[in-house]
């Protein structure tokens, strides 16, 4: 049985979702507990085996999915929108989507050709936070204060863990979305708000033996904090170096584990600017910024993630704001990961990075993961080109020189095989928003159609492709952040419920898990082609052709180990395309394997390609009969 079936098809046998304990524990169904047991485990030896490039991930915000319970739609605060965060109504609050949810609908990511799930953060927050009437809720996941608990409108860690066990009896990854940069807004400091909180540098106020600044620096041949051993950071014993920081007496504990409720552990600069020294050392938009540089911190950070592998047997971490904490942290952090995730048995332990850019390139993402040690990062270059390629604001040689940066990456073109690619996601909008924009007055035809192009770039093209919740449901966005996160059951937000989507004639109002969806339906068929050719998920890249005006784009992928080969096309104008591509001269017939794909040669080194407008093709390279 191929890679494709045995997802597909085994672990849909191996578990019965109906069957669940009040506390969100899977239990096998009685009569098919005999079967279960064997179909599982054989489904996760298979996930176990597959490297992180044979993956197609779904990236959900839980909170936004499904409402499996309704009872902890308020996390057991009070029943007030600004101490519990429940509003469904408001698009920057808690909706109601927890694990139990997320794990009754399996079968439709399953089914969808998902063989991992990335979801946004789970552990435990701050429900509410900011300024009064611009208050919002950690929905999100990224206002920790637990890091050991799974934040209560979510559930519990008991539901955590059937939801991993339920994933993993079908063959499905889970890859949890950790923060180390910082925490959830509760480090105030002495100094009033008439300061604005602007960073304050360490030229200006250094590191210190004494709360000021004018006491002596630490280690100053190191610029105070360069030196990471424990000795030198414990000269460090007051946090008052460049802001005065205090915890109000109701927030004193609320940090979990209790280290984290020390402002020594914490840069207390004032927020950055994102520019320069600011970028690693200032807060995040008011959150504390937490010293990585410090062994306390080091080692504190590696037992908390280190748990959730150790007790829970997660496949990865996709890693938050990685670009703004130190290169020398990640250095002793991932090799940690790989050491715990290989000891319990997870040879493949996927960790990828966020390294935040908006623009066509490999450079910024391939010089913090040179720098850091990071093995991978989203892909955020092949988000940008694909977003100007397929909107037509630029032609395909945005994307092809974007992959033919791949030597740049450490390790060269074989590590761009292993990042995480995108179309849109929960920070910057949706995909079809992007083109919607490009294009104002382009009928629905031709955005589904020019969305649909984006999906079989994002598939058959190298690395690993994330598909953002909703997408697959034809959702647009009206923006990016709030605006980009709808909710996939009935939604009350009235700014979501306005838009009219691709492909369907539901609005968000409605319960969007529709397996019909032309979308869903594409994503689907492409999936099975990715597993089933290994071209498609280990095949290095080459450039065969590209317009430097909107048109075609021809690669070939090429299997180092099986020696396939497949040709790729992708049309990005509004007219069709009839071209000669220049390919190896064994080759003397093709096979279809998606799209508008041709069935022969024409000549020694030649094939011709026949693409409709903002068509695609996928084509199987084989040597002439009798070769």
């Amino acid at each position: 049985m191929n890679l494709r079936a045995t997802l597909m098809a085994l672990p849909l046998a191996a578990l019965s979702l109906s069957a669940c304990t009040s506390t969100g524990v899977a239990r096998e169904a009685a009569p098919d507990a005999s079967a279960a047991a064997p179909a599982a485990g054989a489904a996760v030896a298979a996930m176990r085996a597959r490297p992180p490039e044979d993956e197609v991930v779904y990236f959900v915000l839980p909170d936004r999915f499904a409402n499996g319970d309704p009872a902890n739609d308020l996390g057991g605060y009070p029943a007030d929108r600004l101490k519990s965060g429940f509003d469904p109504a408001a698009k920057g609050f808690y909706h109601g989507g927890d694990l139990k949810g997320l794990t009754a609908k399996l079968d439709y990511i399953q089914q969808m050709g998902v063989t991992a799930i990335w979801f946004a953060p789970i552990f435990k927050n701050k429900p509410v936070q900011g300024p009064k009437g611009d208050e919002s809720a950690g929905y999100h996941g990224y206002w920790v204060t637990d890091f050991t608990q799974v934040d209560p409108h979510f559930g519990t860690n008991d539901d955590f863990r059937a939801f991993v066990s339920a994933a993993h009896a079908r063959g499905i990854k889970v890859y949890m979305d950790i923060i180390v940069n910082h925490t959830a807004d509760v480090i105030q400091y002495r100094e009033g708000a008439d300061t604005g909180f602007s960073y304050r540098s360490k030229a200006d106020y250094p590191f210190s033996t004494r709360g000021n600044a004018q006491g002596a620096p630490i280690n100053p041949g190191f610029m105070g904090d360069g030196d990471a051993s424990p000795a030198n950071w414990a000269k460090l014993v007051d946090p008052s170096f460049a802001y005065t920081p205090f915890v109000p007496e109701a927030e004193k504990n609320v940090k979990v584990p209790a280290w984290l409720n020390d402002p020594i552990y914490y840069h207390n600069r004032g927020n950055s600017n994102w520019v320069g020294e600011s970028s690693l050392y200032g807060d995040f938009v008011g959150l504390d910024d937490v010293a990585t540089e410090n062994p306390r911190v080091v080692s504190g950070m590696i037992e908390i993630f280190g748990g959730w592998i150790d007790n829970f047997g997660i496949d990865g971490f996709r890693i938050d704001t990685a670009r703004h904490v130190n290169p020398e942290f990640w250095q002793q952090f991932v090799p940690a990961m790989l050491a715990r995730a290989k000891a319990k048995g997870i040879p493949h332990f996927h960790i990828f990075g966020e390294i935040a850019y908006e623009v066509p390139s490999a450079a910024p993402a391939a010089e913090v993961m040179a720098n850091s040690g990071l093995p991978a990062a989203l892909d955020m270059g092949f988000a940008k080109a694909a977003q100007m390629v397929v909107s037509g604001k630029a032609s395909p040689q945005v994307m092809a020189e974007l992959l033919q940066q791949d030597v740049l990456y450490p390790g060269g073109a074989s590590t761009a095989l292993q990042l995480p690619t995108f179309l849109g996601n929960h920070d910057f909008g949706r995909f079809s928003m992007f083109v919607k924009q490009a294009n104002p007055d382009a009928s629905d035809e031709e955005l589904l159609a020019r969305v649909e192009l984006g999906h079989a770039m994002l598939l058959l093209l190298r690395g690993v492709p994330v598909i953002y919740y909703g997408d697959e449901q034809g959702f647009v966005s009206d923006g990016n952040d709030q605006l980009a996160r709808e909710d996939m059951m009935p939604s009350k937000v009235a700014v979501y419920n306005d838009n009219r989507l691709l492909g369907t004639a539901a609005t968000t109002a409605d319960a969007n898990f529709d397996t019909g969806h032309p979308l869903y339906r594409q994503v689907r068929a492409l999936a099975e082609v990715r597993l089933d050719n290994p071209a498609l998920t280990e095949g290095l890249t080459t450039i065969a052709a590209f317009d430097t005006e909107p048109g075609l784009l021809a690669v070939v992928r090429k299997d180092p180990a099986s020696g396939q080969r497949v040709l790729l096309a992708f049309n990005t104008s509004a007219r069709s395309i009839d071209r000669a591509v220049a390919v190896d001269y064994d080759i003397g017939r093709m096979a279809p394997l998606a799209g508008q794909c041709p069935v022969s040669v024409t000549a020694p080194g030649s094939a011709r390609i026949s693409l409709a407008a903002f068509g695609f093709a996928a084509c199987e390279l084989l040597p002439g009969d009798g070769e």
